[in-house]
Parts: structure tokens; C-alpha cells; sequence
């Protein structure tokens, strides 16, 4: 079978497509972000690598869709972790050797991108273009990081919301004033209880 990183860039972006459903900038860096982590980790095969690859993408947007395509990772099966800095990163995890790398869009890329595809005026589609062959080093931060162990492995724990009564998985739970909360019944929440809503203890 073929590494990734030695397969067609264009098979794997019609990939990527598929699974996100549009051509846009965001597809092509999710590729390269791929190739570039994969390669940087050698893991050769991500769709294989079952919970051993593990990624944390930063960000929200096409990249991720393709990052997800391409190495199936998942939300689902905790092989994927949203981390909401809004940037376009994403750190993998090889998770048996423990190596981990952060990729992240040069933002002069976009720029370049400009610079490389005069003729085209629309800036998303001039990235589109540009992205697919600017080289990696011009495109691409990769820098080698440590992940806490405790993104990773987190207990299988269940507690109960003393506020809401909701139970709350992985230790995501947050301690205030003596009491065991939700994120959301401690003041990080990104709702509002309409009337009618459910009762608070």
C-alpha cells in the first residue's frame, strides 16, 4: 500500500473534496497540513493507525474537513479534539511514541498566494491555485511540541452538575466554591435557558 505522503496530491484533495463537498483554500491546506503531519510523525497509513493517531485542530473550517477525510480521525471516536483558538493549526499525536508535531498556515501564504497567481483577482480562488504547489517551508510551520497527557488520556468518569443536574463526561467538570459544575453552569457557556427551559437544582 502506498504512504500517504507518496500518493497523487490531487487523488487525495478529490478525497478531501468528497468528504467536505467544495473545492475552497481551506481543502488544499488540509491536505498539506495532512501530508506534512503524517510525514513529520511517519506514519505513513493514518487511516490505519486506529487511536494511535491522535489530532487537534484549532480551528473550525474546511482544513479540518480534509484532515478528517484523509486520516480518519473523528470526533467520535476521540481521535479528533476541536481546540477553539481560531487558528489554522492542527497538532498530531503519534500516541504510542508519544511524538507530536504543530502544523500551521504561514499567514504570509495568503499574500504569496497573490504574489503566484497574479491574474486571478479573487483572493480565495488565487489560494486554491497557489496553495497546491508553494513549498512547504513558505506554506507551513511544523514544529515539533509536547502534548499533557491529560488531552489525551482523560478518566471515563461521569459526574453530576450540582446547578443543572446534567451529567458531565471526561473530566470536564469544573470545581467553584466547593461545588462540581458543567462548563456551562460555571459562566462558559455559549447558550441562554429560554423560559420554559429546564429547572436548575
Amino acid at each position: 500500500m502506498t504512504a500517504i505522503y507518496d500518493r497523487a496530491f490531487d487523488e487525495l484533495l478529490d478525497e478531501a473534496v468528497a468528504f467536505h463537498g467544495h473545492l475552497c483554500p481551506g481543502q488544499v491546506l488540509g491536505v498539506r497540513m495532512t501530508l506534512a503531519g503524517c510525514r513529520a510523525l511517519s506514519l505513513p497509513h493514518p487511516q490505519q493507525a486506529g487511536k494511535r493517531l491522535v489530532v487537534f485542530v484549532e480551528i473550525d473550517r474546511c482544513a479540518t474537513d480534509a484532515i478528517e477525510a484523509l486520516t480518519g480521525v473523528s470526533l467520535g471516536k476521540r481521535t479528533l479534539k476541536h481546540v477553539d483558538h481560531g487558528k489554522m493549526a492542527a497538532t498530531f499525536v503519534d500516541t504510542t511514541t508519544g511524538a507530536a508535531v504543530r502544523v500551521a498556515a504561514r499567514e504570509e501564504a495568503r499574500e504569496l498566494a497573490r504574489a503566484l497567481v497574479p491574474e486571478e483577482s479573487d483572493l480565495r480562488r488565487a489560494q486554491t491555485v497557489a496553495y497546491r504547489t508553494l513549498d512547504e517551508a513558505s506554506l507551513l510551520t511544523l514544529a515539533p511540541v509536547a502534548v499533557d497527557p491529560a488531552w489525551l488520556r482523560r478518566q471515563r468518569r461521569r459526574v453530576r452538575c450540582a446547578s443543572c443536574g446534567e451529567g458531565v463526561n471526561y473530566e470536564r467538570e469544573i470545581r467553584v466554591g466547593g461545588r462540581t459544575l458543567c462548563r456551562a453552569c460555571a459562566g462558559d457557556c455559549y447558550y441562554t435557558l429560554l423560559a420554559g427551559g429546564p429547572a436548575r437544582l
